[in-house]
């Protein structure tokens, strides 16, 4: 898959099937409109394309308006978005800065300088709640009406459910926000999972008895912050059963700052205690074990984490047994 940034890039197709959304989690709403989009580029011979943006254009309102609150919790970083888009099959996708220069284009302008002339889009695939333009005055009528004028087709999608429920990133959000994980891979399609370099920390875990490997989660909102039980990718060829903090470290620290902190039940020893460092790494959250929380000094910080730990394992141990018992 290649990956763009803006529309103008020379090594752009020359046409292309294309759809348009911000995608956060690519849940199974998402998935499904990417096998059509898929389906209808192999058709007429486009490669199949995502135009998203970054930052999510309610980020950027909400600060404009100087209300950080209006941004909605972030589901997955952009490079979780990318991983999951090239393994929905998506040819290329078109990464475009949200700002005042493309929040101020008005539908018609976005049509003509973003669809055709920048992408010569030749299909455009949208969903049923689909806007665009200032103020969000275009919808798919209006869409439908510039693409006959201007030469491309254009089709909706209606709404995906599963048992009834209206899948989309709202619903995904409020799930992790309860931290209600079976819900949310049922939603997703896939366990949630966060991914990112292993990064250098203040190795306060060691002290503690509890060496952890650091992700930073690059968005100052997640969508769920917690204790989970935990199973790590890109450490060894198995992946690795552990128990994760998401959070900002009440205890540790005041920066605000999101860190993934997952501490290995049994880390691999030919890692030795540096081998993490610099990897690529793809965190599960399976099960959510509890809130973070303040803890009043280190002594019971290191409590708490132990039964973390504890709990971890018990959850492991439980899915063991279903495990046999579904085989049997």
């Amino acid at each position: 898959m290649q990956v763009f940034r803006g529309v103008h890039h020379a090594a752009l197709a020359p046409a292309c099937a294309l759809t348009i959304g911000n995608f956060d989690g690519v849940h199974r709403g998402h998935q499904a409109m990417l096998a059509l989009l898929r389906s209808e580029a192999q058709h007429r011979g486009l490669p199949s394309t995502v135009l998203t943006f970054e930052p999510h254009p309610r980020d950027y309102f909400a600060a404009l308006a100087g209300k950080p609150e209006m941004a909605p919790p972030r589901i997955a970083t952009l490079r979780d978005k990318l991983f999951e888009l090239e393994r929905c099959g998506i040819d290329q996708v078109v990464v475009l800065p949200f700002d005042q220069t493309l929040a101020s284009l008005s539908p018609q302008d976005f049509v003509d300088q973003v669809l055709v002339q920048g992408l010569h889009a030749r299909y455009v695939l949208v969903g049923d709640d689909f806007r665009f333009g200032a103020r969000r005055a275009g919808d798919y009528a209006l869409l439908d009406a510039l693409a006959a004028d201007r030469g491309f087709d254009v089709a909706r999608m209606l709404s995906y459910e599963v048992h009834g429920v209206r899948v989309s990133s709202s619903v995904v959000r409020d799930a992790l926000a309860a931290g209600d994980m079976d819900l949310v891979s049922r939603l997703l399609g896939r366990p949630y999972s966060i991914s990112g370099h292993v990064v250098h920390g203040r190795k306060l875990g060691r002290t503690l008895d509890c060496p952890t490997i650091n992700v930073r989660f690059g968005h100052e909102k997640p969508a769920t912050q917690g204790i989970f039980a935990v199973r790590t990718h890109g450490l060894s060829p198995e992946p690795l059963e552990g128990v994760a903090s998401l959070g900002v470290r009440p205890t540790i620290e005041a920066s605000g700052r999101v860190l993934l902190e997952v501490h290995c039940l049994d880390w691999p020893s030919e890692l030795g205690s540096e081998g993490g460092y610099g990897k690529i790494v793809r965190v599960e959250l399976l099960h959510k074990l509890r809130d973070e929380a303040r803890y009043d000094g280190l002594q019971a910080l290191q409590a708490a984490i132990h039964q973390d730990i504890a709990d971890a394992r018990a959850f492991f141990q439980a899915q063991g047994r279903q495990t046999t018992r579904d085989r049997i």
